[in-house]
């Protein structure tokens, strides 16, 4: 497993019977976590959460508020800094995890020692786009939600990198892609953090299970002549590690060579001293 030890704005305190008690900053959180499936004491650190997420019977939540000193406020991680509010589907608006995958990301740009191009794919907030920009990359950051790609903006304004050449699209990832290709543009690295489940251009349900191998095909011919990484990430606990290790090698490196590697990513839990698995990343590398 690689761990993201390196927050210092955030931590794991604690996690049991299907929650996490987390430190964003100075505001403490408790989500539910599936893979929590433990049932250690809680402790009195847990009574000190600000607030906590409640799980419907019926799909959804809400945050049960106890005393939240401010709605929303920010965190930062290596000179990145993150807007941070709670929503209404548990999350925050960042994956500390992903950490760790911004750190290998960042040190291949900026030891490469060239201009570098990166396209990152359900980008979400940024958090990756924004460890990229700063290594010195330019990026191209696409997300379906007009919200998200907002967010992120403000985020790479709040990290004093709106004046970095990167591009905000706001558009169907899968679509997004099919354009490139045909309009020949390539890029040197790739990360690719698609949800579990999502809706097509025209409504359809779609599992990534049974989408990630065309959509890895698909973005293998966006890579350039000489190219660095390809990222792919998964929080679906039916596509293993291995399986997008598989996937990456058979699409990838008959094409470019290099190497493939896959791994859980996790956080650690201050109290316990063990590591919480948090998804899983398969990565290609040229060297």
């Amino acid at each position: 497993m690689r761990i993201a030890s390196d927050w210092k704005d955030f931590e794991v305190i604690d996690c049991s019977g299907g929650d996490k008690l987390e430190r964003w900053g100075e505001v403490r959180l408790i989500r539910p976590d599936p893979q929590v499936i433990w049932h250690t004491p809680k402790g009195r650190e847990w009574e000190k959460a600000n607030a906590h997420y409640i799980r419907s019977s019926s799909g959804g939540g809400r945050w049960q508020v106890k005393n939240m000193p401010v709605p929303e406020w920010e965190i930062g991680y290596k000179g990145l800094r993150f807007h941070i509010r709670p929503t209404g589907f548990k999350h925050t608006g960042l994956f500390p995890e992903q950490a760790v995958n911004w750190d290998f990301m960042a040190e291949k740009i900026a030891s490469a020692g060239r201009p570098t191009k990166v396209l990152n794919l359900f980008a979400y907030t940024g958090g990756a786009t924004l460890a990229c920009s700063k290594a010195g990359a330019e990026v191209v950051h696409v997300d379906a939600s007009k919200g998200m790609v907002s967010w992120a903006r403000d985020n790479a304004k709040l990290s004093g990198l709106e004046g970095r050449p990167i591009r905000w699209i706001v558009d169907d990832c899968e679509k997004f892609i099919q354009r490139e290709i045909r309009r020949g543009n390539r890029y040197d690295g790739i990360v690719m953090d698609p949800p579990s489940y999502g809706r097509g251009p025209g409504g359809e349900v779609w599992k990534l299970e049974d989408q990630v191998y065309h959509l890895v095909e698909l973005c293998g011919q966006l890579l350039s002549d000489n190219p660095l990484f390809f990222l792919l990430n998964s929080y679906t606990t039916g596509l293993s590690a291995s399986v997008m290790e598989y996937i990456l090698g058979v699409c990838l490196t008959p094409g470019h060579g290099g190497k493939v590697s896959s791994s859980e990513i996790g956080l650690p839990v201050k109290l316990s001293g063990y590591n919480l698995p948090c998804g899983s990343t398969a990565i290609w590398q040229k060297g």
